[in-house]
Order: structure tokens, then C-alpha cells, then sequence
């Protein structure tokens, strides 16, 4: 008896007794997810039953097929083949023998909840260990940019034909020119504020007019540089990595490199030079805003005029103030720049990773600035510089 069709034609399995030896079975119908429902009861059924002997399966007569029943069928030959019993498709169309080759024999055994489960030495050491070969991934990466960087731009493949100077100035202008508003805000309210604690602190030792050297020395030497390398890392970096990773999920880096064009020389190059030449001159623009906030303030708090605080700064600053910060700002533009080609290469084809790569960049960007300017504090105080 053929079961009840509902909502359209459903899959159906018959009994066919004129075989002779063995069991022959006649699927027909519509075998797409939709149909099966009403036929997985009764396959539950045949393969519990089981049996040596051949089993023909007559699919000749079905309508539709998807993954979905080429599953069950080849849930049924798995179960009666491992029986014992020789099963033979009859009438099974070319599409059909290549779904069912494709399907597992059987599903994978979930893993048992204790042999997952990993040792304490495991547990601590993995993330390490995981830590120290993305490190190792990151710095070969990075070094072969850097190389590619110190080559030359490398347009063509195998070819130093250097940079179009349009997409210089062009990057120049998006991080250079167009962060000059918020870098000139930020130094100027950390200059008021270093001069004002400072102020307030000096005020019980009658040593007001110190605040002068405190600010020149401190923003020349160290905050100017530093600060701007991070805004820039949280601004222009992020935006490199964002673009690079947007390429790399449209393919089009993979576009550029069949057309015969190196991508480290496309994108990569023309950023890095904009980022060396823009991130001094930012650092220039931040050490006078810093320092004008910083006189307002002393005028406001300490009565120091700007002529005196202009005479105690040209006492308290001499070139190797200005010139140990301003060295920095080169390799601090380099770091940046790197690091955020290298994670914008790593990007997938999702937004998720997009979005994880970005805040990856902007990360590790600002702790690589932040240790370069820790290892050159230590290497100017063994010169004394």
C-alpha cells in the first residue's frame, strides 16, 4: 500500500516480490527533502531488518532526487553491504552515481567527551606556542614586505620601475593632510594638561617656571612622536589594513598578480612612503600645537608670558631634544605600515575576518610603536644622547 501523498508527490518505496532470490526494492517519487519524510520510518525499518541475500534497488522511477535522499539511499547500501549483502542499483542515472560516490560511506563518530578534553600542560602551553609561530608567520611577512619596500617598488614583476608619484601624494593627503585637524586638537589638550599638572605640582616648590622644561623636554623627546604614531596607527592603519583586506576579498590582489603586477608594489609601497613622509611632519605640527596649548596654560595658571616661556625653552631645548624624536618617526611610520599590509594579506573571504584583521592591525600597530619607542628611550640613555 503507497503511503498518503501531502503537498505534492512523495517519495515512495515498493515491494517487489518477482525477483526471484533476494529483496528488490522500487523507489519512485519525489526523493528531495521536502518528499522523504514519509519514507524514512520505512527505511529505519529495512535496514534494522537487514539480510544476506542481494538486494536490487529499482530507481528507474524517481522524479527528483537531492542530497538529501541520495543520503538515505546511501545510508541503505552502507547498512546492507556491511551486512553481508550485495546490493545492485538498477536504473540509476549518471547524476545520481556521482552524488552517491561523493556521500561517506558512514557520519563520524562524535569524539568522546574525555579524550577531548586537553592535558593542564596542554592548556597553557597551546596558546603560547600558537602565539610564538604567529609571531614568527607575522615577522617573515613583514620582512619580505620591508625587503620588497627597500628593492623598490617593483610595479612589474621582476621589474624596478619604481612608484607612480600621484598615489604618493595621494596617500600623503589621507594621512598626512586630513589628520592634520584632530592631531593638532590632541597635542594641544595634552600640552595644556602636562603644563597644567605640572604647574600645580612645581607651585610648592616655587619652581613654577620649570613647567617650561618639563613640557619641551617630555613632548620633544617622547609624548609629540608617540601619541601621533598611535593616532596615526589607529586612523591610518586601520584604514590600510580595511582597504588591502577589502582587495584581497574581491580577489583583486589575485587579479593584479595574473596581470603580471606585484601587489607589495601596487598597494603596499605607495602607502609606506606616504606614511614615512607624512608621520614627521605630523610629529612637527603636534610639538608646536603641544607647545602653544602648554603656554596658554602657564600664562593662565603661572602668569609666564610667552616671551619668557619662549627664552626658558630655547634655554631647556637643544637639537638633540628635537632630534631624538623626530629620528623616531621614520621607523615608527615603517612599523605601522608594515603591520597593517601584513594583516590586511591575511584577511579571508568574510567580513568577520575583515573586521578581526582590522582590530588585529590597530593592536599589535600600537604595541609595536610603543616598544620601539621603549627600545630607543634605552639606546639614547647608553649614548647619552
Amino acid at each position: 500500500m503507497k503511503p498518503k501523498r501531502a503537498n505534492g508527490p512523495q517519495a515512495t518505496i515498493e515491494q517487489d516480490d518477482s525477483a526471484g532470490t533476494g529483496q528488490r526494492l522500487v523507489l519512485s517519487g519525489d526523493w528531495r527533502s521536502r518528499g522523504i519524510s514519509s519514507v524514512i520510518n520505512q527505511l529505519l525499518a529495512i535496514e534494522k531488518k537487514g539480510g544476506e541475500g542481494r538486494l536490487e534497488l529499482d530507481v528507474s522511477a524517481m522524479e527528483h532526487v537531492d542530497t538529501a535522499g541520495a543520503w538515505l539511499i546511501r545510508r541503505l547500501v552502507s547498512a546492507r553491504q556491511q551486512a553481508g549483502a550485495d546490493v545492485v542499483l538498477i536504473g540509476a542515472s549518471d547524476a545520481l552515481k556521482d552524488l552517491l560516490e561523493v556521500l561517506p560511506e558512514t557520519t563520524p563518530a562524535p569524539a568522546a567527551a574525555g579524550a577531548a578534553r586537553a592535558t593542564l600542560f596542554q592548556r597553557i602551553f597551546d596558546p603560547v606556542g600558537r602565539t610564538v609561530m604567529e609571531f614568527h608567520a607575522d615577522a617573515v611577512a613583514g620582512m619580505n614586505i620591508l625587503g620588497s619596500a627597500v628593492a623598490g617598488a617593483q610595479m612589474k614583476l621582476g621589474r624596478s620601475t619604481g612608484v607612480t608619484p600621484a598615489s604618493v601624494v595621494t596617500h600623503i593627503d589621507r594621512m598626512g593632510v586630513r589628520a592634520v585637524p584632530i592631531i593638532v586638537l590632541m597635542s594641544f589638550l595634552i600640552g595644556a594638561i602636562i603644563a597644567q599638572q605640572g604647574a600645580f605640582q612645581l607651585r610648592y616648590f616655587g619652581a613654577e617656571l620649570f613647567v617650561v622644561d618639563l613640557v619641551g623636554i617630555l613632548q620633544l623627546r617622547e609624548i609629540g612622536v608617540l601619541l601621533t604614531a598611535i593616532m596615526i596607527a589607529g586612523r591610518s592603519g586601520s584604514a590600510i589594513t580595511a582597504e588591502i583586506g577589502s582587495m584581497k576579498m574581491r580577489e583583486e590582489i589575485d587579479a593584479l598578480t595574473v596581470i603580471g603586477l606585484n601587489p607589495v608594489g601596487v598597494l603596499v609601497f605607495p602607502r609606506l612612503v606616504a606614511l614615512t613622509i607624512a608621520l614627521p611632519l605630523l610629529t612637527i605640527v603636534a610639538n608646536f600645537s603641544a607647545l602653544y596649548g602648554a603656554s596658554i596654560v602657564a600664562w593662565l595658571y603661572s602668569d609666564i608670558t610667552f616671551e619668557t616661556f619662549l627664552g626658558r625653552l630655547h634655554e631647556a631645548v637643544d637639537y638633540s631634544s628635537v632630534a631624538s624624536g623626530m629620528i623616531k618617526a621614520p621607523f615608527m611610520a615603517l612599523a605601522i605600515g608594515i603591520v597593517a599590509a601584513v594583516e590586511g594579506l591575511k584577511v579571508g573571504g568574510s567580513a568577520e575576518s575583515l573586521g578581526q584583521h582590522v582590530t588585529a592591525s590597530v593592536v599589535k600597530a600600537i604595541f609595536v610603536v610603543i616598544l620601539m619607542d621603549a627600545l630607543f628611550a634605552i639606546f639614547y640613555s647608553a649614548i647619552n644622547f
